[in-house]
């Protein structure tokens, strides 16, 4: 039965429903046709909504015992360890919490690079991930600030020194942000208000994510269209909603070995020290999730250039929908793009691993070298590979490649165009 077509069964079911079709609603999701081909890399998504909810329901509870005064900061995280029920845990879940959200996030966002989950028609849905991504890392930002450690205030004093590098208005954005003239209590104040905020925000955005998702329908690991309902989708309950709540199962047991055995792993043992203005750290580093953006900023001479190029590393993958135009969305028919695929993985963990490194000698060569590679794989070979790569020949639909169908010859005819027009 479609979505359209349920009817509550009780008086008080079609009562409600009549005023807010929330019943109609659920019945859409569980009955929602999904290609059948999904593998366990587009599990993600749900891992990631649970990740938000985790985030949003432990940092709850912790502001209510956290104290955002510069004085008395870092004492009420200690009180929120030592003193309050369970504060341990809840802490550790929330701290290591973001951690596997952004994991889980570069997971999912590596997959619709590999899939090609970004190109037409679902431009809007990626545009909005991204957004969702942004907001993510400016929240973990803020939140790194508010133990109030060695490594939140130097970091903080770093991060939004930039801002200083802007011309003409850059100074007064600054102390905007710092509610005067260096970092100290009304920035923590501030930092706070707008870590509390954000999660919302990007609550918001989740919503609007799935909700656009909802329009197209899911791409597939082939990338072709797929008409629903067909025999190439199940019903998204209980199919789907199984191999997702399985592959949760797997996350949470490797997000649980973090949080009981392996807590700090992540963090910086300088932030377990008293905030010092008068003491710089021998090494001011972001968290592992920001390092590769950390190592763009510094592999550039020019702090405002530094800036330039730290936020078009960001910008550059919200306009990819019109770099790569091929018109194969899967990376699987694509041979070349396949190899720059990995090419680009190995690049942003070198980033990722210069970030953590000073920015002198040969790791600063290093950098440079990962950063420039960063910014021609999508401004240069993109748009390259779309006009020039012979593709592979895709097949009809999911069910024809174990049925021994033809290739679909729509597709392979908008391709030979394009040959053509090369």
């Amino acid at each position: 039965m479609s979505s359209h077509e349920y009817t509550p069964s009780s008086k008080f079911g079609k009562w409600f429903n009549d005023r807010l079709p929330l019943l109609t609603l659920a019945n859409h999701l569980t009955d929602y046709p999904t290609p059948k081909n999904l593998n366990y890399w587009w599990t993600f998504g749900g891992i990631l909504t649970f990740c938000l909810i985790t985030q949003i329901v432990t940092g709850l509870v912790l502001a209510m015992h956290y104290v955002a005064h510069a004085d008395l900061a870092f004492e009420s995280v200690e009180h929120i360890m030592r003193d309050v029920n369970y504060g341990w845990l809840i802490r550790y879940v929330h701290a290591n919490g973001a951690s596997m959200f952004f994991l889980a996030v570069y997971i999912h966002i590596f997959r619709a690079l590999y899939y090609g989950s970004y190109k037409s028609p679902r431009e809007v849905i990626w545009i909005i991930g991204m957004l969702i991504y942004f907001l993510m890392m400016a929240t973990a930002f803020l939140g790194y600030v508010l133990p109030w450690g060695q490594m939140s205030f130097w970091g903080a004093t770093v991060i939004t020194n930039l801002f200083s590098a802007i011309p003409l208005i850059g100074e007064s954005v600054t102390h905007w942000l710092w509610g005067g003239y260096s970092v100290d209590n009304p920035t923590l104040t501030r930092f706070f208000s707008l870590h509390y905020l954000f999660p919302f925000l990007i609550l918001g955005l989740v919503i609007l994510h799935i909700w656009a998702l909802h329009v197209p329908g899911n791409n597939n690991p082939i990338g072709i269209d797929i008409k629903k309902p067909s025999n190439d989708t199940v019903p998204f309950h209980p199919y789907i909603v199984i191999k997702d709540l399985f592959a949760l199962l797997i996350f949470l047991i490797i997000f649980a070995f973090f949080v009981f055995f392996s807590p700090n792993i992540l963090g910086h043992s300088d932030n377990y020290i008293e905030a010092n203005p008068l003491v710089t750290p021998a090494h001011i580093v972001p968290e592992w999730y920001l390092l590769p953006f950390y190592a763009i900023l510094r592999s550039v001479p020019d702090k405002l250039l530094g800036v330039i190029a730290m936020f078009a590393s960001i910008f550059v993958l919200v306009i990819l929908p019109w770099l790569d135009t091929s018109k194969v969305r899967s990376a699987l028919f694509r041979p070349i793009y396949k190899q720059f695929y990995w090419f680009l993985v190995a690049d942003v963990l070198i980033l990722g691993y210069m970030g953590a490194m000073p920015a002198e000698g040969n790791y600063l060569l290093i950098a440079r070298i990962a950063t420039a590679y960063y910014f021609i794989h999508f401004l240069i070979i993109l748009p390259l590979l779309s006009k020039k790569e012979k593709t592979l020949d895709i097949p009809l639909s999911i069910t024809e490649p174990v049925l021994g169908g033809m290739p679909n010859p729509a597709i392979a005819k908008e391709d030979f165009k394009l040959k053509s027009l090369g």
